[in-house]
Order: structure tokens, then sequence, then C-alpha cells
């Protein structure tokens, strides 16, 4: 199943963050996103090497799958993320958007291949992985899923992501193939690539005060603090 294009698109940049207020920022614009009119892209990376696990994951997994400190739970399922080398994005959908109402199998196929032709403008093939091939359950880019995107037989591209009566949250890593490091390249053929209407556009998003003072309350109370971390 597919979802009608956007009409419009917001990009956010965030730049290098903190692990906890990665998480916070996503799902704040996760609580915000009846409010900001269109789907929102965000470019993140983080300011010093972590490794992110799924919502339903065990924290003492985690621990044993990777050395890669600090760890924080995501709000969205999926394995586990090494965040040391990787390009990071996420994507909030209002409840309004059809993509918030695709299956998540077929929302996942829909932002792969979005990053697909995304690749495909930077004359980087790339492919959706057409079966599963699970060789670490749990860890995201030990083997892959189906739809996953693939570069050489090499797993680039995974997401997870979450849905609540507020929106939908797609969270994603992508570790581009080998020898390719034009991040900014990437970013912009991600924007160009966008499933917009035809006279559709994306616009850089300005972050109200209040959506930052949430992400930050999220960090501070719930993505740094033990008890949620550890909370399985």
């Amino acid at each position: 199943m597919t979802a009608a294009p956007f009409q419009s698109l917001l990009v956010l940049s965030s730049g290098p963050c903190d692990y906890d207020f990665n998480m916070g920022l996503d799902e704040a614009l996760l609580e915000a996103s009846s409010t900001f009119g269109a789907p929102v892209l965000r470019f993140y990376s983080w300011r010093q090497p972590a490794a992110s696990f799924g919502y339903f994951q065990k924290f003492a997994d985690a621990e044993k799958w990777t050395r890669l400190r600090p760890l924080v739970r995501r709000p969205t399922g999926g394995g586990l993320v090494p965040h040391d080398a990787d390009w990071t994005y996420s994507l909030s959908v209002p409840p309004s958007c059809g993509w918030y109402h695709l299956r998540a199998i077929d929302s996942y196929f829909q932002m792969h291949e979005w990053l697909r032709l995304a690749f495909s403008r930077l004359q980087l093939a790339s492919e959706l992985a057409p079966t599963s091939l699970r060789s670490g359950p749990g860890q995201c880019f030990v083997g892959y899923e189906q739809f996953d995107l693939l570069s050489q037989g090499r797993k680039i591209a995974g997401a997870a992501q979450r849905r609540t009566l507020l929106g939908l949250l797609i969270q994603g890593s992508v570790h581009p193939p080998p020898g390719y490091h034009d991040r900014p390249a990437w970013e912009a053929a991600v924007c160009a690539s966008a499933p917009l209407q035809p006279q559709g556009s994306w616009t850089p998003l300005e972050l109200s005060q209040s959506v930052q003072e949430q992400a930050a309350r999220l960090a501070r109370e719930k993505y740094s603090h033990p008890a949620h971390t550890q909370r399985r």
C-alpha cells in the first residue's frame, strides 16, 4: 500500500546533540506533530559515541551486544543501533497525513524507498531487501529485515517506528556505502527526493521555545534517567 505524497515537508537540521536530548527531541516532535501542519524530517548526529536500543528490548541484552556508552532506550521499537559513525534521522508524521494510516511494513517500505531514490541521485546504487536475513537477533545492523536498504548485499539503512494518537514517529540510521562521506550532499538528496505533490515543497523548520523546552525536560527526566533506561 502507498500513501498520497506530502503536500509539504518541514526539515530540521539539529547537528550534534547529547544522546538524551536526541531522543527527547524526537519524542517532543512526535507529541507536537499535529501542530506543525506537515511531516517533520529531522537530521541529527551524536555529540559522543552512543548506542540506542528498542523500547521493548532488555537493557541487559544491549549491555552485552555493544561496548558503546552511553546506552539510551528509544521511544521506537527495533533493535540495537550503534551511533559512532552513522547518519541519523527521524520523521514525525501527523495523523492528518496519509502515511500515518499505513501499516507498519508499508511505511517502512516507503521510508527506505525514499532513501533509495536519494542515493540514486548521488549515483550510488542501493536496493530494498526482498526478504529477511537474521544473523544477529536484536541487533539492527547484523543481518537485515525485509525492505531494509542494502548496498552490495550490506545493510546501509534501518529504521524503527512508533504510532500513537498524536502521530507516527520513524527513527532511522544510515551507514553510508563504503568510501562515501559527503553527508551534506546526502541530506540535500533526501530533501530533493521527498515524496511531495507536484506543487509541494520543503522548508526549514524553526523550533518553537515550547518544543525545545519539552525536549530538554524529556532528556532530563526520562532519557538520561536509569529508571527509564533499565526499565526492563
